[in-house]
């Protein structure tokens, strides 16, 4: 049995870049910067910075590269796949793992509108990136258990 699944939450180091391939499927590609703290054995405070390559395919790419930017937080969930090329400045083989993104959520971070109040997974199979009307309900009120769908 084999299982591939990362699950990142960080800020983007840089805009997300989106192109097209040959036969026309668009792409977008960013880096997340992923902090890590710990204390160490003397009790001291240390922080670890990861920079994390992503790809994300077709809409699911395009809605990243239009509400977040440079600085702004998101969740990824995906894969992990390495890459290979062969380096033409030195003719050496060089290689890369990549986070392939599945799923993804904007993460309000407070910093305005752009990005900063969505929440979503847009990009899953036969999703129409539309938000469920919630009601306000008061803590005196009455739930009817019929009006819950599940």
């Amino acid at each position: 049995m084999a299982f591939n699944k990362v699950i990142l939450m960080g800020n983007l180091t840089a805009d997300p870049e989106t192109r097209t391939t040959p036969n026309g499927q668009s792409v977008t590609s960013f880096s997340l910067a992923v902090n890590r703290t710990w204390n160490d054995k003397d009790g001291q405070r240390q922080e670890e910075t990861s920079f994390i390559n992503c790809t994300a395919w077709g809409p699911r790419g395009e809605t990243i590269a239009k509400y977040v930017g440079k600085g702004r937080q998101l969740l990824v969930s995906g894969r992990l796949q390495q890459r290979s090329w062969d380096d033409k400045d030195t003719g050496k083989k060089r290689s890369a793992i990549d986070v392939v993104v599945e799923e993804f959520s904007f993460i309000n971070d407070g910093r305005g509108a752009a990005g900063g109040g969505a929440s979503a997974a847009p990009a899953t199979k036969g999703s129409d990136n539309s938000s469920p009307e919630i009601a306000d309900i008061s803590p005196d009120s009455e739930v009817d258990l019929s009006d819950i769908p599940f």
